[in-house]
């Protein structure tokens, strides 16, 4: 039980964090409006897959590998809740139709870039978030690209 609640609240700190950042940005470049409380909730979503990931995939499996799979897992997520949100219900909360490379306006290839470059701190502040409330195993990590092949 105590771990369920602390993924939650690691999944509420990430998501209320990121919400946060959109809403400086979106008022800093004079787009107030384009502000929407659906953007808080799928921020925890997107938290999610991230805070596991991290949670879950053994501390010998490199750091840029961990950021690939957290990076595509919220961008699918992300798919999904655009299509929801945005095509299915009409909310009109984003849409990459003018980005190059994009699946139905709903994500693109820079997006899905972003959240791999974002997903290398978030997994490392999110793994000492969890080691400084559970203790255990101290984070390691490592950036290898290659595995040694021993005789």
């Amino acid at each position: 039980m105590r771990k369920a609640v602390l993924s939650l609240l690691l999944w509420t700190w990430t998501g209320t964090t990121y919400f946060f950042v959109e809403v400086v940005f979106k008022t800093l470049r004079g787009r107030p409006e384009a502000i929407s409380w659906t953007m808080l909730a799928l921020a925890i979503l997107l938290a999610i897959p991230l805070e596991r990931f991290g949670a879950e995939l053994p501390w010998d499996c490199p750091l840029w590998l961990q950021a690939l799979i957290c990076g595509t897992a919220i961008v699918a997520a992300e798919l999904a809740a655009g299509l929801v949100l945005n095509i299915w219900l009409g909310m009109a909360i984003w849409d990459y139709s003018a980005l190059p490379g994009n699946l139905w306006g709903q994500i693109c290839p820079q997006f899905w870039a972003l959240w791999c470059l974002l997903s290398l701190p978030m997994i490392v502040i999110l793994d000492w978030l969890r080691y400084a409330v559970e203790g255990g195993e101290t984070p390691r990590y490592t950036m290898r690209f290659y595995r040694r092949i021993t005789p």
